[in-house]
């Protein structure tokens, strides 16, 4: 019975993202228009008093308090979002997010369906703390095509940050999805892995090096419990460690190439080539790769890819290796804050 539960729930993960997908425009225009306009018509299917509960100040302290962990949160939860609100709120995040971006989210979410099946203790309680419908909404400020605003969408594993000045993105980090479980085993051919390719990639390079770069590559076989970036609001300024780029076989560079593309890909086009563009102009070579833990699969491993205008923190270390933490940050500074 647990396992037709359990199966039930991974094929809500599964297609939860093709039921919930919204026409897209066929001509691109700039994701910041798209994000302000998408807002713009959120905030006007809300009540007042849930208006109030989604609005906050562009200045206020809680537009830095983003984290990843389950907590209790301000903002307006999809789940009290119904009809049209609801609807509203998907385009928002849609707008925002590439269709594999969207896609992932979604993912993200359905998986507290997952926990609220495998967990035990009392149902009320279960679903309280898992649930779907309990990732929140934040608008900073006032959406316009003037000037400048914020918005955040946030619950346990997905933390999605945005800052629009005059229609154009300018700043879409904190970028941060989890998975938990990170492999959800239904049976045979019944098998999903959210964020598994971000884990398969990655390892391959280190698979790949030869001993000089392995020596450089493979910092510790302890892996760190967590990412360092727990909701910090700047991402760490320490140098880069690891095995440079250039020092990397020609197999390995077409390989950090697909990871880069795995993580890129999440974002609206014009904001993934901005990203890209800023990785060319100041070096691909300089990218430094870094990993901690074990080398197999399903045992405890993080890594680090660190470059002069970006950082992704990797880590799958809790639940036997089966809870997974992924983010990137922008080195110049996150949230449209630069960093001192």
């Amino acid at each position: 019975m647990q396992k037709s539960r359990i199966l039930a729930a991974c094929c809500v993960l599964l297609f939860a993202s093709g039921a919930l997908l919204l026409a897209r425009a066929q001509k691109e225009e700039p994701s910041g228009v798209k994000i302000t306009q998408s807002a713009e018509a959120f905030l006007k299917t809300l009540s007042e008093a849930q208006r109030q509960k989604a609005s906050f100040a562009y200045d206020s302290k809680e537009r830095l308090n983003w984290h990843y962990i389950p907590r209790v949160r301000k903002g307006l939860p999809l789940r009290e979002l119904e009809g049209d609100a609801r609807k509203a709120a998907h385009a928002l995040l849609q707008a925002s997010l590439s269709e594999a971006g969207y896609n992932q989210a979604l993912n993200v979410m359905s998986l507290e369906e997952i926990l609220y099946l495998l967990e035990r203790g009392d149902r009320e309680k279960r679903r309280a703390n898992r649930d779907p419908g309990k990732y929140y909404i934040s608008i900073f400020g006032t959406p316009t095509l003037k000037g400048t605003w914020g918005w955040r969408i946030e619950g346990h594993h997905l933390s999605l940050n945005y800052t629009i000045t005059a229609g154009k993105v300018v700043a879409s980090t904190p970028e941060f999805f989890g998975a938990n479980p990170a492999l959800v085993d239904a049976g045979p051919k019944r098998k999903i892995r959210v964020l598994g390719p971000e884990e398969d990639i990655a390892r391959q390079i280190l698979l790949l090096c030869d001993s000089a770069q392995l020596k450089a590559a493979h910092i510790s076989p302890k892996a760190p419990n967590d990412i360092r970036s727990t909701g910090t609001p700047q991402p760490s300024t320490s140098p880069p460690v690891g095995l440079p780029v250039s020092k990397m076989s020609a197999a390995q560079k077409k390989l950090m190439e697909r990871l880069l593309a795995e993580y890129l890909q999440n974002m609206p086009a014009d904001v993934s080539r901005e990203r890209r563009a800023k990785i060319i102009k100041a070096g691909e070579g300089k990218i430094h790769f870094a990993w901690w833990g074990d080398k197999e699969p399903n045992k405890r491993h993080a890594y680090r890819v660190q470059g002069p205008t970006f950082l992704i923190e990797y880590n799958n270390t809790q639940n036997d290796a089966n809870h997974l933490h992924t983010v990137w940050r922008d080195r110049a500074g996150d949230l449209n804050v630069p960093l001192k």
